[in-house]
């Protein structure tokens, strides 16, 4: 099921993790890789992504990143 553009999960696919619609490359390895100082070029012919499919990427993470308040991490 595609949750955002280019996102999507699936329980029999890489576990139910959010992958690139169509791959079974999850978002959270293309985020890594541009974290760690890979530019989307290199991620982009390191992982046959496109460039947005790897922009989508990262606005799937903006996302939820910003729907993260301290009031939901309570209790850990």
């Amino acid at each position: 099921m595609e949750i955002a553009p280019y996102v999507s999960v699936d329980p029999n696919i890489h576990h139910g993790a959010a992958v690139i619609t169509g791959t079974r490359m999850p978002v959270s390895v293309i985020v890594g890789s541009l974290a760690s100082g890979m530019n989307k070029e290199e991620v982009s012919r390191e992982y046959a992504v496109t460039i947005a499919q790897i922009d989508a990427a990262l606005s799937f993470a903006a996302d939820l990143v910003s729907k993260i308040q301290a009031t939901s991490l309570a209790g850990d």
